[in-house]
């Protein structure tokens, strides 16, 4: 589970989000929901999140939908 999470601490951080380990598999399965992969499909998961990342518009509204699927 979440073998991308130490790539996103920028974005987490940027989103307010603390990962703990009582909320982990929350913001994963949230991550999947975003991205549109079925959960526990990590490298899956973490391709897709590259794609959204690469693109400022993309990572504008990934970075939204993270903020409202996880409270801070």
């Amino acid at each position: 589970m979440s073998c991308y999470f130490r790539h996103l601490n920028d974005l987490f951080a940027e989103a307010g989000i603390k990962v703990t380990t009582a909320n982990k598999k929350e913001i994963d399965k949230a991550i999947h929901q975003i991205v549109q992969v079925p959960y526990k499909n990590c490298p899956a998961t973490w391709k897709e999140i590259k794609v959204q990342l690469s693109d400022e518009y993309k990572r504008k509204l990934f970075l939204q939908k993270l903020k409202t699927a996880v409270p801070s």
